[in-house]
């Protein structure tokens, strides 16, 4: 059995999971806004679960951004800033005096639907979050693929694909405004809605008028689609995975797959493509369940 945390922007969750993926234990209390009250939270955590069960659990925690393999330190973390350029992961050791071992919030994801969500019959599965940002996490063989910068797998950041931009008319010099998330996140769908059509609405408001046929919303989520698509199949021309499984908020208000999968063939190299599109079997909580399969033999 491990323990695993879900650290985000405004709740810390845990979990204990035993070998089978069967669940012991669960628990969410918001995430402070302050370093060492993370750390502190996390210690107290441990110390009821292990109490409460009389054993001595081992440790995976997720988290946005990623651990620098160059410095240790935390870096991408924009919507947790509070653990941005701080060595997490050695404070956590130090603190709990065992193995911590820290993942990205995506790769976590990823990880925890290859080994017993929807994409454990699938050899690749790759993990995209659409939620307030745009995330992605590669798993192969049940196992996290990372990189040695561990940045594999950060599809939102790239650009939007030239085609794309072009539909767009982008006109800008800041990088920021050309990456993939400010395009199919929640904050960069609402921010390019609101700007359009002078209006202030939440992305899953956008998607309610979209369901009522409401022509600005429909013509914005039409073009949402087709920006997706075209994101979606540079991942396909790179690595060519089994199955995409497809979490956070925003997917939550899609229910066009189906159709995002048919129009990412077209862009496809020699337009086809026999992955399959999916949602998580476990929902939002794949991440924490994730951070409980956490191990050395979790990762290449």
């Amino acid at each position: 059995m491990q323990i695993g945390f879900d650290v985000g922007a405004t709740k810390i969750e845990s979990v204990i999971l035993k070998d089978n993926g069967e669940e012991v234990d669960r628990s969410r209390r918001d995430c402070p806004k302050d370093y060492k009250t993370i750390i502190k939270t996390i210690k107290d955590v441990v110390a009821e679960l292990e109490k409460k069960h009389n054993y001595v659990f081992p440790v995976g925690v997720c988290h946005p951004g990623v651990h620098s393999p160059q410095t240790g330190l935390v870096k991408n973390a924009p919507n947790c800033v509070w653990i941005e350029k701080k060595p997490f992961q050695k404070d956590l050791r130090a603190t709990l005096n065992r193995e911590v071992f820290c993942e990205n919030d995506a790769n976590c994801f990823a990880l925890s639907e290859a080994i017993d969500g929807a994409g454990k019959h699938y050899k690749i599965v790759y993990g995209i979050i659409l939620g307030s940002g745009a995330g992605g996490g590669l798993a192969i063989d049940k196992q996290i693929v990372s990189g040695p910068n561990g940045v594999a797998g950060e599809w939102g950041h790239n650009q939007l694909p030239y085609m794309a931009a072009q539909k767009e008319e982008l006109k800008t010099s800041n990088l920021r405004e050309v990456e993939i998330e400010s395009f199919v996140s929640g904050l960069g769908l609402a921010k390019r809605f609101n700007k359009k059509y002078n209006k202030n609405l939440k992305s899953n408001e956008i998607f309610e008028l979209y369901r009522r046929h409401e022509l600005d919303a429909e013509k914005m989520i039409d073009e949402f689609k087709v920006n997706l698509a075209m994101s979606l199949a540079t991942i396909v021309n790179i690595l060519d995975p089994d199955v995409f499984i497809f979490g956070g908020g925003v997917t939550n208000e899609i229910d066009f797959l189906d159709e995002v999968e048919n129009i990412t063939k077209k862009y496809v190299i020699g337009k086809e493509y026999e992955g399959v599109f999916l949602k998580p079997k476990f929902g939002d909580a794949s991440g924490v369940r994730g951070a409980a399969r956490l191990g050395r033999k979790s990762s290449y």
